[in-house]
């Protein structure tokens, strides 16, 4: 098991009991006590988690919530499921636009895969670092003020400088949707950005995990029918397919 789904499953057991003891993480990870021991202290360093006697607990703080490093285990098999659909949507010389996040950072391990040129303009740091692995990826790389935290930048000249393109295709990872507020996302600097990117792309495309869905976060961004697609996971039902359907958002 690799330490990214080593660590959403300690970050599932944390959330549900509070406390967790190494011996019973030993067990559920198959794993050595060393092993455990060593996950617990680098999630400790990223703040997701307080290590005690025999095991761990949540922090005083969640910054797990709101923390890029948190959210970037998370979930992270249904966010690569959906991620990948967003491939067969890429043609050869696109224009496509990142913002920040953690869906698009693993969108941006898919593409470095693909031989098509295209053109990727973001400001996620996170996202630039992994496709410069691909020489056929022309990468514009968005300035402004940088948030070490959300691993992006943001910010006045950031929005200016987005503002100069009409991208194909803009795929947008966003905090949350549900049937009566629409989108919404908690990073307030980010919620510019999506709404000038929704305005001027030729296809606006959203990404989450089925998590997502049904949740509301701080800040409203778009409506359901400012995005043409919504791709997630497989873990949703028809039935809700159909709803978001009638009010505007096809959901693949």
């Amino acid at each position: 098991m690799l330490y990214n789904e080593r660590v959403e499953l300690i970050l599932q057991q944390v959330q549900l009991q509070a406390i967790v003891k190494i011996n019973d993480l030993k067990d559920l990870l198959n794993v050595s006590v060393d092993t455990v021991r060593r996950d617990l202290k680098t999630m400790e360093q990223s703040g997701l988690i307080k290590c005690i006697r025999g095991g761990a607990c949540l922090p005083d703080s969640l910054p797990s919530l709101s923390n890029f490093t948190g959210r970037e285990v998370l979930n992270i098999k249904l966010k690569r499921e959906a991620a990948k659909k967003a491939l067969a949507y890429i043609k050869p010389n696109a224009i496509i636009a990142l913002n920040s996040g953690t869906t698009n950072t693993i969108l941006a391990q898919e593409l470095i895969f693909k031989k098509d040129n295209i053109t990727v303009i973001t400001n996620n740091l996170a996202a630039i670092n992994i496709l410069i692995q691909n020489p056929a990826i022309k990468i514009v790389s968005i300035g402004g003020i940088i948030d070490s935290q959300e691993k992006s930048t943001y910010g006045t000249t950031c929005e200016q400088e987005f503002g100069q393109y009409f991208p194909d295709i803009a795929f947008l990872s966003i905090n949350a949707i549900n049937y009566k507020d629409g989108f919404t996302d908690f990073r307030i600097s980010e919620i510019g950005i999506i709404k000038l990117l929704s305005q001027r792309s030729e296809k606006v495309i959203a990404i989450m995990d089925s998590s997502k869905i049904g949740k509301r976060s701080k800040q409203k961004v778009l409506n359901l029918d400012n995005v043409d697609l919504l791709l997630t996971d497989d873990n949703i039902s028809p039935i809700l397919k159909e709803k978001y359907k009638n009010k505007g958002l096809l959901i693949e």
